[in-house]
């Protein structure tokens, strides 16, 4: 197995298209297919479905995506290091969308500022194994809601509590309250997959969506398509109010009667990484500077 094999196959995997793998890699087509079967012959497994100019992922192509990927980003890391006189300190984060995405940026930024050699790296992973690639030393640290893994070796520090909030247009009825009781929640609803949102966030849709005739429930696939049908005034959602993550022109207003939900990172306990505390610290105050006065 070499880079070339897994570069072949990654790029193929990411555009669906042998031929579209060559034209980025810029070697012929031929010579992709002739690297990807290698590899399949050296893996002894089928990695691609392909049914004359369509290719798919097998199910073994789809698990074996992530490895290769690792093995890639760690073989470009050792090269960087080897190539550099400096020593590089990479930082592997993670997060389960695009909302949450948006916390690192600001801490990121002054932490390279701090360290010059800082060389991040993020993983949006909305699926619980995301917490699981933390504790095999894949990812550093990962953001998420305390009792996300239950009996997690992991430590947890928290940086918020996180009411459940209704999410609205400014154009919806609902946007006038200041707050909400649960009785007090009308009209179309919103859905977020249940694979992609906490278990006790997909409890409070279920009871919603039960009451609701079809004409007035709308199902989206992850929190991002959820917020562009609510911002499209499809309906209202209900979600864990995180403040530096809000989308701006949207309506937040909390909502009585639910609990407050402990958010925060998940990182592995008695971790030497040099950076790693310095990024908690700056995490902590970053969220305590966003919360309202």
């Amino acid at each position: 197995m070499n880079t070339i094999q897994l570069e072949c196959f990654v790029t193929a995997a990411e555009h669906l298209s042998f031929s579209k793998a060559s034209q980025v890699l810029k070697i012929t087509q031929p010579a992709v297919s002739h690297q990807i079967q290698s590899l399949e012959e050296e893996l002894d497994v089928k990695l691609f479905d392909r049914t004359g100019r369509n290719v798919s992922l097998t199910p073994e192509g789809f698990l074996f995506l992530a490895d290769a990927r690792l093995i890639l980003k760690t073989a470009l890391s050792a090269r960087e290091r080897l190539g550099r006189p400096e020593h590089l300190l990479p930082l592997e984060l993670g997060c389960h969308d695009y909302t949450e995405l948006k916390l690192f940026p600001p801490v990121l930024r002054k932490l390279a500022g701090e360290f010059p050699q800082l060389r991040p790296s993020i993983r949006v992973n909305p699926f619980p194994s995301l917490l699981q690639l933390v504790e095999n030393n894949q990812v550093h640290a990962a953001l998420g809601i305390r009792g996300e893994q239950k009996k997690s070796p992991l430590s947890f520090k928290e940086l918020c509590q996180a009411p459940v909030v209704c999410i609205c247009s400014p154009e919806h009825p609902l946007a006038a309250c200041q707050s909400l009781s649960r009785r007090q929640l009308t009209g179309s609803f919103v859905a977020c997959s249940p694979r992609q949102i906490p278990d006790f966030l997909f409890t409070i849709q279920s009871r919603i969506l039960s009451n609701l005739p079809s004409e007035h429930r709308y199902l989206a696939e992850n929190i991002e398509s959820t917020l562009a049908l609510v911002r499209a005034q499809m309906g209202y959602t209900l979600y864990l109010d995180i403040i530096p993550a809000r989308e701006p022109g949207l309506c937040y207003i909390p909502v009585t009667g639910f609990p407050k939900i402990s958010f925060g990172i998940y990182y592995q306990k008695n971790h030497d990484h040099p950076v790693l505390k310095r990024f908690l610290a700056l995490m902590s105050e970053y969220m305590k500077d966003s919360a309202p006065a």
